[in-house]
């Protein structure tokens, strides 16, 4: 079976991954306080039943939807299962952000990218030069010095938390590899679209629809904030990998929890009672810095192709 090579146009795939890191960072804080009120599965149900619909009514639109018939036994089995893979990430990680700081649940996730990072080299034979083998180092000793400091300091129930945040990144990489290799056959929207039917019907007898009814303004902006969040996210992703290499891409998302400690210290800032405030070290700040070294030296230091 062939498998999908980047477009090689790197500057729109690095522009898309910025948009979709932007996406990531603020999520976690919605979420938390989106949690306050509704709970993960109806959160979860609502933000994939707004996204088929919007993308449903696109792909229509343009005409989007004859890619499915050209799909052979295989094919569906791979969607099946990337759909699966998205549905287990949203839950874990939403279950995962109760016990945590929305900090240290991006901080967790990033295991993703890392290991899209290693698939995009052992599965779709991406080139690392030693540049960018140093920069993925420097990726990993960052993150574990922000995430030792963090585990000292975390209150009860954060390492419970901290395990539903690796199954949740574990689950998310082996979905964006599926979904590398499905761009052989269809766009990006329609696995989207797909995904996001697939979830609202899983999720359904999960879900309880009637606890909306009793939310209030902000938590209802929170909640639609949080699914249109999913369709930017999810769709500049989704595009960034036709572009630009998989490991690259990953190396973009890396970022992300360097915005997200950003996105909580303005909204503690504005609104104090809302959210705690990140609890960031010495050794915390040295990791940080450290993510964002390597995640340039891995996505800019390498060959265009």
């Amino acid at each position: 079976m062939s498998l999908h090579q980047a477009s090689g146009r790197w500057k729109l795939g690095l522009l898309l991954a910025l948009v979709t890191a932007a996406c990531w960072a603020t999520l976690p804080v919605a979420l938390k306080l989106t949690l306050q009120q509704v709970d993960p599965y109806t959160l979860t149900w609502f933000r994939f039943l707004l996204a088929a619909g919007v993308m449903l009514a696109w792909l229509a639109a343009r005409g989007g939807l004859g890619g499915f018939a050209t799909l052979d036994r295989k094919r569906w089995l791979l969607l099946l299962v990337a759909a699966l893979c998205l549905i287990g990430n949203y839950i874990f990680y939403l279950l995962g952000v109760q016990w945590t700081s929305p900090a240290n649940a991006q901080l967790l996730i990033q295991l993703a990218p890392l290991l899209v990072a290693l698939g995009g080299i052992f599965v779709f034979r991406e080139r690392f030069n030693g540049w960018q083998w140093t920069g993925l180092a420097l990726l990993f000793g960052g993150l574990a010095l922000f995430f030792g400091e963090q585990l000292g300091v975390g209150a009860a129930g954060y390492a419970f938390g901290s395990g539903l945040v690796v199954v949740a990144a574990v689950v998310w990489a082996l979905y964006a590899l599926l979904q590398k290799q499905l761009l052989l056959r269809l766009s990006s929207p329609a696995i989207l679209l797909f995904i996001y039917v697939c979830a609202s019907v899983v999720l359904l007898p999960l879900a309880r629809p009637s606890a909306l009814l009793a939310l209030d303004g902000l938590h209802w902006a929170l909640l639609l904030f949080c699914a249109v969040n999913t369709l930017v996210a999810y769709g500049a992703f989704a595009e960034a990998l036709a572009h630009w290499e998989a490991s690259r891409v990953s190396a973009i998302l890396a970022t992300t929890p360097l915005l997200c400690v950003g996105a909580v210290a303005a909204v503690h800032a504005l609104w104090p009672e809302s959210i705690a405030p990140e609890r960031i070290g010495a050794w915390g700040y040295v990791g940080a810095a450290l993510v964002v070294l390597g995640s340039a030296a891995t996505s800019l230091l390498g060959s265009r192709r």
